[in-house]
Parts: C-alpha cells; structure tokens; sequence
C-alpha cells in the first residue's frame, strides 16, 4: 500500500512539474511571438489578423489566406506579403483558437469559414481571391459554397479536402481530442514533447526542400503548443476526414475559377488523393503538379502561387512554365531524405466521384 500511495504522489508530483513546464514555456512563448496585427470582435471571440490596405493602382483584386494546421497567420505572410503587397489589398488572419485569435464559437470548419466572410464584411472586402494552405483547403471549400457571392477565386496550395482510406491520424490528435484525458495531457505533456519534437516534425513538413533559416522562430510556430491551441488544433484535425466525407460529394457545386499547387514529394498529405480529387470535382480547376516538391509550396516557390492569384482572376499565366522553373531550381534538393519517408496511399478507393 506504502508503495503505491508513493507512485501515486510521485505521479501527481511529476504532472504539477510538467504543468509548471508548461506555464513558463507558454509565458516564454508569448513574450517572444506577440500579435502582430489588429483584432476583431466576432460573435465574442476576438480574432487576430493583418490587412493591408490596396495600393494605388492595384492590379489584382483583394487576396485573404487562410493558413493551416498548427500554424498561424505569419506562416504565409512572411513568403507572400513582400510579393504582393504593391499589387492587391490583402488579409492575414489566425484561424479561430490559432495564434492570437481566440476559439469562440468555431469549432465547425463551416463556422471559421463564416467567421473569415465575417471579417471580410468588417474590413469592406465584399470579394477576394483565397488562398489557403494544406488544413486550410478544407476551411475554403467550406467557404467557396457558403459564401460562393465572396469568392473570386481559389487557390489550393497542398490541401487536404477528400476522405483518405481509414481515416487515420496522428495519435497525439486524437488522444488531445478526447474529453479530460486531452485537456491533462495538453497541459502537461505536450509542450516539452512538441519543443522537443518540433525540428524533426517541420523537417519533414518541407522535406525534400530545405526549410528557410530560423523558420520556426520567424514564422512563430512554438504558438502551437500553447495548451487551447494545441487542443484547437487537434479538435481540427480530429474532425477533418468526417467532414470532407461529407462534403466533397459536393465540390462540383464551386463554381470559381480554381488553381491547385502540389507536389510529388509531399510527406504530409495524399497529394494523389486530395490534389487530383480537386482538379477531378471541382468544375475547370487546374493542377499544377510540380516534381520534387514537398508540402511547403508557399515557402518554396511563392512566385508560382502569386501566379495562381493571377490565373484565377482571368490574366494569361503558363503556370506549368512557371512549374518546370521551379523543378530545375529544386531538382537536387534532398533534405532530411530518407529520415522522412513519401507517404504512400493506402491500397484502397480514392475519394468517391
């Protein structure tokens, strides 16, 4: 009895350890990541963004990018931004629970989309162009039928947007997920395993591309592992494959104009299922498969992504020129090859038609 009662106190004394861990990380954490931008009170969340106004003589409509998982706004502005700044009015926003944006009430991929169209109402944007990265396709596909009047066009980068055989996901998504059992291990657990796992995991995120100098510490991606977000992130994830079950039926509804960027390489997502499941359901969207590229396309070949913004909105771009350029640029990238394996589809049906 001595023996367990001991186990139990050391037990409870190695979580209140990790707990306190966890505060001073999360305290370390946001003095060096502060907001950069304003915030909007939506349906009593506040929401974190950044809007840049249109330059003179702007020569593309308003762009919003909706970012991915455990990521936040910074994770497109900082590639995008100096690209297109002089060009068309633009908006940055943290996903609801991400970043500097609060939860609230989203908890749906169909009430974030409402939340972004809301924003844009707010900031006068009555149409623009999305752009969105991996988790954040499905966030568009949601909002390109929900909000069909708003959307000027899309542009896919990576998405994952159709049911993958079984439905799997990572473990910590799903344990995080789950009632109580998540709330203590996300308070607890995972912030010293994802600081000490998070050069590995954004290694194979870019991987067989090199990752850009400091781009953890630039792009602010430790906010993640702040316990709501890391909960907000693993509720996202945990709810992805119900939804685009559901959903992807019916893509063929969209009706903007569409671009999807995916490479051959990417280690994070089905790039075969979700990529050419777009270009197959939705109505006249174009596939721009670029070999060698991983999941980063936003990071590793932005002048082709703002070259999607402009085939969208009716300019004429060869974008499978502008695909080759970059394959002969990153031909011999092979970063982390071998340490982070190419996914491979599972022996099943692709996304129903």
């Amino acid at each position: 009895m001595n023996l367990i009662c001991a186990a139990l106190l050391f037990l409870v004394a190695l979580l209140f350890a990790l707990a306190g861990v966890t505060r001073a990380g999360v305290w370390s954490i946001e003095r060096r990541n502060p907001p950069v931008g304003a915030f909007a009170e939506i349906d009593g969340a506040r929401i974190h963004y950044v809007h840049i106004p249109a330059p003179a003589g702007a020569d593309l409509p308003p762009v919003v990018f909706i970012h991915g998982a455990s990521a936040n706004l910074k994770d497109q502005m900082l590639p995008l931004k100096p690209l297109i700044e002089r060009r068309a009015e633009m908006l940055f926003l943290d996903r609801p629970g991400f970043g500097w944006s609060e939860r609230g009430d989203n908890e749906t991929l169909a009430a974030q989309a409402d939340t972004i169209a809301t924003l844009m109402d707010r900031l006068g944007i009555e149409k623009a162009v999305i752009v969105a990265h991996s988790f954040g396709g499905a966030i568009i596909t949601a909002f390109a039928r929900q909000h069909p009047e708003k959307t000027l066009g899309l542009v896919f980068l990576s998405p994952a947007t159709h049911p993958w055989p079984g439905g799997a996901t990572a473990w910590y998504y799903k344990l995080t997920a789950t009632p109580a059992i998540g709330w203590l291990f996300s308070e607890t657990l995972a912030y010293p395993a994802g600081m000490l796992q998070i050069g590995n995991a954004t290694a194979c995120v870019f991987s067989p591309n090199n990752p850009p100098d400091n781009y953890i510490g630039e792009a602010s991606i430790p906010l993640v592992l702040r316990p709501s977000a890391f909960r907000a992130n693993a509720r996202d994830v945990a709810q992805l494959y119900d939804y685009v079950r559901a959903a992807s039926p019916a893509y063929r509804e969209i009706k903007a104009p569409t671009v999807v960027i995916s490479g051959d390489r990417d280690k994070v997502v089905y790039a075969t299922i979700h990529s050419i499941g777009l270009k197959r359901d939705i109505p006249g969207a174009e596939l721009v498969w670029v070999h060698n590229l991983g999941h980063k396309p936003d990071w590793i070949t932005p002048g082709l992504v703002v070259g999607a913004i402009e085939k969208v909105v009716g300019q004429d771009v060869d974008l499978e020129a502008m695909a080759r350029t970059v394959e002969a640029r990153i031909a011999s990238d092979a970063y982390n090859d071998g340490k982070c394996p190419d996914i491979e589809v599972p022996d099943a049906e692709l996304a129903p038609t």
